[in-house]
């Protein structure tokens, strides 16, 4: 009988090579796209088909409360089914032992699959591109910040300090000097990327203090959701080796640029293996056009999926390198749509839109389900931008009870994604919202107290 091991991918055997496995974590997404699951012995793995978790987890918040889940026949915690995908299999190389993660697929008791978890609603979106005869490709750029350790929520986040002992300076995007202020995180980072089988396309400094930008190569949308899931955590556990976090938040820190995750798409024609978006004499093709009017047109209201918590509304400020408005044009990095420079062959269009802290599986789902309501449509975007487009208004949801809304009233946009996924997103995302009126900001304090 074969072992189990034998089949795992040849990243995670090179990391065990000689070594015994002792444990293997179970995980899956939530939709925050925080790990969930069970670190169990690897003796116990290798017996063991799936394991159950409730799918109540899928109705958490991100501060760890309930959305109100009940139905017309109330809430029943139901376990669900959990399958591990071995191709998934990877290292846990900041662990002090010999450890894999494994990503998990949830199902019901009828074995179907789970429709709010946030990894089958990527499958489902990318299946649908398939039974139109299209292979979706994506290429995602991650940004987020390297800062100081901050316990104390009271207290403003500050940029951590690089190793000549100043603190990260900002303003000075593409700076081989600024990256090299963080060399020993970032040579945890391509360690651990390389142990874990990742291979990353570049590391560059951005625009705010101790912001940081990885490239990925493009491929399958859902290996590429997989693996923007695994680079979070990794980055994370990097950066606490060196006394510092990183986190993925929008916007961190006052009057810095916010974080984003670019998304690159092309569509492949399944029969010829050809970019669609290419005509026969390398010309750009009605899908193409369709494709870059379907963000146009459903993108506000897939905004409160990328772009998923009130902080995330801090980020779309002029001048802040971040859009404003939906123009699309040609390597102008002020429009919320560009189509960057390249050959026909890796023609593309790139969504700058969605921010790093949304859920990397939604907020690709969300950005192919806008495109593919694109191509079914057939209608056209707005003619090219030309210029800045900061000096234009804005044409995106400004707070998050605006997007929340816009998404509820999407219908078109549910189909794709899934209805009774819409359904708990919205109810989670409400709960949150609700949450954080309570709260009474500094800024109230100081300027209304006693002026008002």
């Amino acid at each position: 009988m074969t072992d189990w091991k034998d089949n795992l991918p040849e990243a995670a055997k090179t990391y065990l090579d000689g070594r015994r496995l002792d444990e293997v974590e179970c995980v899956i997404s939530d939709l925050p796209g925080i790990a969930r699951g069970k670190a169990v012995p690897a003796s116990k793995f290798a017996k063991q088909d799936y394991f159950h978790l409730p799918d109540s987890i899928f109705y958490q918040t991100i501060t760890g409360d309930w959305g109100e889940a009940a139905g017309d026949d109330g809430f029943i915690e139901k376990d669900m089914i959990l399958k591990p995908d071995m191709s998934t299999a990877t290292a846990a190389p900041w662990t002090g032992d010999w450890t894999l993660q494994v990503i998990h697929d949830a199902y019901d008791r009828d074995g179907e699959a789970i429709p709010y978890s946030p990894r089958n609603v990527l499958k489902r979106v990318v299946q649908l591109y398939r039974d139109q005869g299209w292979e979706p490709i994506v290429a995602p750029e991650m940004e987020f910040f390297l800062v100081a350790r901050n316990v104390d929520p009271a207290k403003e986040i500050e940029p951590m300090m690089g190793r000549s002992g100043r603190p990260a300076a900002a303003r000075q995007a593409y700076s081989m000097t600024a990256v090299d202020e963080f060399g020993p995180v970032i040579d945890d980072i391509y360690d651990f990327a390389e142990h874990q089988g990742f291979e990353i396309d570049g590391i560059t400094q951005e625009g705010g203090a101790g912001q940081l930008e990885i490239n990925l190569l493009h491929g399958d949308p859902v290996k590429l959701a997989d693996e923007v899931f695994y680079f979070k955590r990794l980055i994370r556990e990097a950066a606490l080796r060196h006394d510092c976090f990183a986190t993925f938040m929008a916007k961190p820190i006052e009057d810095e640029p916010g974080s984003a995750m670019h998304i690159h798409h092309s569509i492949l024609d399944i029969e010829t293996g050809q970019n669609i978006f290419v005509g026969p004499q390398c010309g750009e093709t009605d899908a193409f056009y369709h494709f870059i009017a379907g963000l146009q047109n459903h993108l506000p209201s897939g905004l409160a999926v990328m772009a998923p918590y009130v902080n995330s509304y801090r980020r779309y400020v002029k001048d802040h390198a971040a859009p404003i408005n939906l123009e699309w044009a040609r390597d102008n990095r002020t429009t919320g749509i560009r189509v960057p420079l390249s050959g026909p062959a890796a023609r593309r269009v790139e969504n700058r839109i969605a921010g790093m802290d949304c859920n990397p599986y939604l907020g690709i789902a969300v950005s192919l389900a806008c495109g593919y309501l694109g191509l079914t449509e057939q209608l056209r975007p707005r003619r090219q931008f030309y210029g800045d487009a900061y000096e234009g208004e804005g044409d995106i949801p400004q707070v998050l009870g605006q997007a929340l809304d816009m998404f509820d009233g999407a219908k078109a946009l549910h189909e794709v994604l899934g209805p009774e996924f819409a359904r708990v997103f919205s109810i989670v995302k409400r709960a949150e919202y609700e949450e954080f009126l309570q709260v009474i900001s500094p800024w109230e304090r100081e300027h209304l107290l006693l002026n008002v």
